[in-house]
């Protein structure tokens, strides 16, 4: 298969280092000597994929045992997939070069929803049946995980189990099912119905899957609560990831620091489905930056978390580390730091080699609706660390905006404007270089968030908002950037879907829908086709919710309960 890639394709793709492989630090083990085999992919384009860091730690976990090779594939560009189907060959993973088909599992990060034909496509083009109806015991079994997964239903029909929750502790238990799946009697598959029977090693082996915690499997219909890893300092993590040959979207080594987060804003899933706050200590940071920094050769380190600024050993860590590589001039990135004096000090501190902007999301214009939305930040606070910005001689501000979110008025709104002048007055007086971009995205009501209950505004209400801002903006020097609307209600309408949209990604992927999360391929036309055609109002999915009715994703516990949810959402 690769011959034939590298003589029929790659010459004749606009970017060949996406479906190259062997690129450094890549695994590459003896297929005919290993039991089981590992697909995992993120659903978008190399450059994409490879910034997931999901992906990078399963890989390393998974080629950590030695009976168990994992390979990667990733969503074909529309040249790479029109060559594909023309020479009629199949998807392959980078490693080996053999279809998908001939793997025993294959595992999707589910990092958004505007992937969700990619998934679909990358199982067809791969020679897997979509639908794991079709599938019978030859097939590999399809599993998914990652955020999407806390309400899987729009594509549950596609999956044969999920990881809901977070997968390193129990992927090893998923691999001693696979190793026992052929103890299991043969086959028995019942054609008529699509379903596997009792008896089927499919069926066996989703059964003993449904038994471990974390798992959920569609067609068994088990309530499932979420994985958590206790002690994510000893949790494995690559030191060695893989190197591209070619930019991708974050081209940095990457440490995760903590997970969780403590200030409970009300629209934010990651916030309330990453419970608890659990941190690596300082000791394990340093020595997981020093084994990637000399395993690389990136020149920027950066510290993650949903909020870094939280880690209570960071002030010196991030010194330490910044002192050690400033003489190889080694930056020291801190994104998801709150905007206080502390926090942009610190920021300032470390990225002694290239100086950087501080991006502050106050998420709403006004006091009022900060309150309502729970984010814990008065305009004191955020002029506090625009000062401090400003004073260390940053120049560059990001602001971070949502629009549509619940109560909000046109007062709301204009209060963006006033804010981000005031902003700009503020930095005025320290600089004359000073730069400002308001970025708006469209509020989206996510699953097992307080919010999940409110309504999500429409398309045209979406242009009304943007285009107030816009036009009451009257400072050049302030830009103002905005998500594409018909994404955002896309977004909306798979975020909080059920299983019959299974059957519109379909029809949506029929008609040539791809690549969806990037602006110059989304066929929103065709989405509507796509939606008309399978007797379906997407408009239904973006109403308020019953608070008393049953929710979609209601068999998925995420350790919040719904009464907890309900209260905090009160405003």
């Amino acid at each position: 298969m690769k011959s034939l890639y590298e003589e029929k394709i790659l010459p004749f793709v606009q970017r060949p280092g996406r479906y190259i492989g062997n690129e450094l630090n890549s695994v590459h083990k003896d297929w005919d000597k290993i039991n089981i085999k590992v697909a995992l992919s993120y659903p978008d384009l190399y450059e994409i994929g490879m910034s997931n860091v999901a992906i990078q730690i399963l890989y390393y976990t998974f080629n950590q045992q030695p009976d168990v090779l994992a390979e990667r594939v990733f969503a074909p560009a529309p040249d790479f997939e029109s060559l594909l189907t023309t020479n009629n060959l199949q998807l392959t993973t980078l490693e080996s070069f053999r279809p998908l088909s001939d793997f025993n599992l294959i595992g999707i990060s589910l990092g958004h929803e505007l992937t969700y034909t990619n998934i679909y496509n990358i199982l067809k083009l791969g020679g897997v049946p979509p639908w794991q109806k079709d599938r019978d015991d030859k097939a590999p079994l399809v599993m998914g995980g990652g955020p999407c997964s806390f309400n899987p239903e729009p594509i549950v029909d596609f999956f044969d189990f999920f990881v809901i929750g977070e997968a390193e502790e129990v992927l090893i238990q998923i691999l001693d099912v696979l190793h026992n799946s052929s103890l299991v009697p043969p086959p028995l598959f019942d054609n008529c119905c699509g379903i596997p029977q009792s008896g089927s090693i499919r069926h066996s082996s989703l059964e003993a899957l449904a038994n471990i915690p974390g798992i959920y499997v569609p067609t068994l219909h088990n309530k499932v609560t979420k994985r958590i890893v206790k002690d994510i300092n000893n949790t494995p993590y690559p030191t060695n990831p893989i190197i591209p040959f070619i930019e991708t979207v974050h081209d940095r080594a990457v440490v995760e620091i903590m997970r969780g987060c403590k200030w409970g804003c009300k629209f934010c899933q990651a916030g309330w489905t990453n419970r608890p706050v659990r941190q690596k200590s300082g000791e394990k940071i340093i020595a997981l930056a020093d084994e990637l920094l000399k395993n690389t050769g990136y020149e920027e380190l950066s510290l993650v978390s949903l909020s870094t600024s939280d880690h209570t050993q960071i002030a010196e860590t991030a010194k330490t580390l910044a002192k050690k590589y400033q003489d190889k001039r080694i930056n020291i990135s801190l994104p998801s730091m709150r905007t206080n004096t502390f926090s942009v000090g610190l920021a300032k501190e470390v990225s002694r080699v290239r100086p950087s902007g501080v991006t502050l999301a106050p998420e709403a214009g006004t006091q009022r609706l900060r309150d309502v939305i729970g984010k814990n930040m008065s305009e004191e606070n955020i002029f506090d660390g625009i000062k401090a910005a400003f004073s260390a001689g940053i120049e560059s501000i990001k602001l971070y905006f949502m629009i549509g979110l619940p109560t909000e008025t046109d007062e709301d709104l204009i209060g963006i404007c006033k804010l981000a002048q005031k902003i700009w007055e503020t930095g005025k007086t320290y600089t004359n270089r000073v730069r400002i971009s308001v970025n708006l995205a469209t509020f989206v009501p996510k699953p097992h968030t307080p919010l999940q209950w409110e309504e999500q505004i429409g398309i045209a209400e979406t242009l009304r908002r943007q285009h107030l801002i816009k036009q009451n903006v009257k400072n050049k020097r302030i830009e103002v950037r905005w998500h594409q609307a018909e994404a955002s209600f896309m977004e909306g309408v798979f975020a909080r879907g059920d299983s019959r949209l299974s059957k519109v990604i379909e029809k949506a992927w029929a008609l040539g829908c791809r690549l969806d999360a990037w602006s110059e391929y989304l066929k929103f036309d065709l989405w509507l086709q796509a939606f008309k055609e399978s007797g379906i109002d997407p408009h239904e999915y973006l109403k308020a919710r019953d608070k008393n009715a049953p929710l979609p994703w209601d068999y998925i516990d995420t350790g919040v309960a719904r009464d907890v949810l309900l209260r905090v959402a009160n405003y």
